[in-house]
């Protein structure tokens, strides 16, 4: 039996692992798996150390509060994967927790080989981090294509994938009449998958849909979550006696709302790219602590947070960050959106330009070939 560990930080990289991981299984039947993962690895009967949310911190100041207990999962993390001894350690996202476990798994057992999925945004800060990179990596898998330029610099092994949730996806019909009733138009809105996010978004999304139902009388509101905090918005939403809003956790449900949708509003991270894939206009929101913005505003080198405007150089998605990211803003920006059926198409014709060069005909199964090669 060959062996692989994969190691992810938090429900995207879990996502995306679990893409990679599914195309291996239908190739060989001789793989062992053991993960910290989430619910979808956990549905490819892939067993997890520990729940993913004991290592999903937020900003820099949460990381900082909770330094000691972050050192310690490393360490209980490094220890468990030497224990299991796999043929590959496959680290997904979260560099600042993944890459960091990588670097001691490969000091302490050089045989392992570690492979990276999503690159950590050295073209967004930090770009020195690519030469730390080259002493416990041994191949990297890129998101995007104008990423190999600096992997290269290096000598540092590394192929482009393209993005696994740009792939198309099953066309199974999924019946969503019993979420969305009285023939409404689905509005999406995604208040992101850590709680902290939530604790955050939520309220400020909440008085942002009371404004849309003052004007807008023919809407349904439907708040993607993960399967762990669909239950907590379900009930803040009951608290709050909306009648025209849902909240929903299934993956392939999630899917079919999406595409059935005629607006988006989304919490700025991976999901923006899913959105434009599925040729629906958004507005991109994010808060963070003010501690945590200058920061990042300090060591950041680009004039975008969302993906698709940094490629294009432009704002082709309204970007409603820190003091923008209030109910009156948002409300304002979607609505003269959606009274602008021009800016509408425009926005997504223009997206769909920009993704078009981070598709590849079949990036999981590129992806699953690399570690294949490898083993």
């Amino acid at each position: 039996m060959k062996k692989i560990f994969i190691l992810t930080g938090e429900p995207s990289g879990d996502k995306l692992a679990s893409k990679v991981i599914s195309q291996i299984k239908n190739s060989r039947s001789d793989i062992e798996c053991l993960s910290v993962g989430g619910e979808h690895l956990k549905a490819l009967g892939i067993k997890s150390l520990y729940d993913l949310k004991e290592v999903t911190y937020l900003g820099f100041t949460k990381v900082l509060f909770n330094i000691f207990k972050i050192k310690s999962k490393i360490n209980e993390t490094v220890k468990e994967i030497l224990k299991f001894k796999p043929d590959i350690l496959f680290s997904v996202d979260s560099p600042d927790f993944t890459l960091r476990v990588a670097k001691e798994v490969k000091k302490r057992d050089p045989s392992i080989k570690t492979i990276h999925f999503v690159a950590p945004q050295v073209w967004v800060w930090r770009e020195h981090r690519v030469k730390q990179l080259k002493s416990f990596l041994d191949h990297v898998l890129l998101l995007f294509p104008f990423e190999k330029k600096y992997f290269d610099k290096e000598g540092i092994q590394s192929t482009f994938t393209g993005h696994p949730l740009l792939e198309e996806q099953n066309k199974s019909k999924v019946d969503i009449t019993q979420i969305i009733k009285d023939n409404k138009k689905i509005f999406s809105i995604y208040p992101g998958s850590r709680l902290s996010e939530i604790n955050v978004l939520t309220p400020i999304l909440f008085e942002f849909v009371k404004k849309m139902n003052e004007k807008h009388k023919d809407l349904f509101f439907v708040f993607h979550s993960t399967s762990e905090h669909v239950k907590l918005i379900q009930d803040l939403l009951l608290k709050e006696g909306f009648k025209n809003c849902g909240a929903i956790g299934d993956e392939k449900i999630k899917s079919h709302v999406l595409k059935s949708s005629m607006f988006a509003v989304a919490k700025s991270g991976t999901i923006s790219l899913e959105i434009c894939n599925a040729k629906i206009p958004s507005v991109i929101i994010y808060k963070m602590n003010m501690i945590n913005f200058f920061i990042v505003k300090m060591l950041v080198k680009v004039k975008f947070a969302n993906i698709i405007n940094i490629a294009a150089n432009e704002e082709i998605i309204p970007e409603l960050l820190q003091s923008r990211c209030n109910s009156k803003t948002i409300f304002k920006t979607v609505d003269n959106l959606l009274c602008d059926k021009q800016k509408l198409e425009k926005q997504v014709t223009k997206s769909q330009g920009i993704i078009k060069d981070f598709k590849t005909e079949k990036s999981s199964e590129i992806a699953s070939s690399v570690l294949l090669n490898h083993l």
